[in-house]
């Protein structure tokens, strides 16, 4: 079987678990630590996929991984996976169930470049005009870039605006040669 279905199936399964027991949350949470310790780790992957290492210890693991408070849901659902044999799709599922809750939830990505540390306020603007844009929550993430050397790039969804001072003089030189 196709390790997107597999993953997929089991991150439906979990959403709706949490969504009967109200705490999709939570379990958002901790599915995206566990997603962002498989991409800072990746001895992490390797570790679970090795087939020496016992059940228990892929739980610890996996379970450390997920955050340090992990609720009762998310500890059934490792040991579930374990139990099936299926730790080796647990990055996947990870990731399926915060597309998932994403898409239930209607929360787009979005990301601010800039070539300053902006405000507070100025974030919060940019925030609300994507949110009115898209009828949606956005999980907002800033980044500094001195590179892009004044403006902005804004990207949400599959929309990128790039009004920054570098994208303007390239395009001048792109004119003039």
């Amino acid at each position: 079987m196709d390790i997107g279905v597999i993953s997929v199936r089991y991150a439906r399964a979990l959403l709706k678990c949490a969504s009967e027991q109200q705490c999709e949350d939570s379990v958002y949470a901790e599915m995206q630590r566990l997603a962002k310790s498989y991409a800072d780790v990746p001895q992490l992957r390797q570790t679970i996929d090795n087939p020496m290492l016992s059940k228990d210890k892929k739980e610890q693991l996996l379970l450390v991984a997920a955050g340090s408070d992990v609720s009762a849901l998310t500890k059934t659902f490792v040991g579930l996976v374990l139990k099936e044999d299926r730790e080796t799709v647990m990055q996947f599922i990870a990731n399926s169930y915060v597309t998932l809750y994403r898409q239930q939830k209607n929360i787009i990505r979005g990301r601010l470049i800039t070539a300053a540390v902006v405000s507070p306020a100025t974030e919060q603007k940019m925030r609300q005009m994507v949110e009115s844009k898209t009828n949606g929550t956005v999980e907002f993430e800033t980044e500094v870039d001195p590179d892009i050397i004044g403006g902005f790039i804004l990207e949400y969804d599959t929309f990128r605006m790039d009004a920054s001072v570098k994208s303007k003089l390239n395009t001048i030189l792109q004119t003039l040669c």
